[in-house]
């Protein structure tokens, strides 16, 4: 397997971790709103979020220069 197909399938893995991630912070913000959860489940959500996009966007570009 050379570097290039390894970096495309984590990014492809990194795509879909991401839309999960995403999709829970979306569901924590609205049970947050609605009161069912407490606030401070917001703020990891937005970590989990927010690290998953850096390596999406990492593995965008380290795929592209590869």
């Amino acid at each position: 397997m050379s570097l290039k197909s390894a970096a495309f399938l984590a990014l492809i893995a990194m795509i879909l971790v991401t839309i999960l991630r995403l999709y829970d912070l979306i569901s924590t913000i609205t049970n947050v709103m609605g009161g069912l959860v407490p606030a401070m489940t917001l703020l990891s959500s937005l970590i989990y979020a927010f690290a998953s996009l850096s390596l999406t966007i990492f593995f965008a570009r380290f795929h592209k220069q590869g």
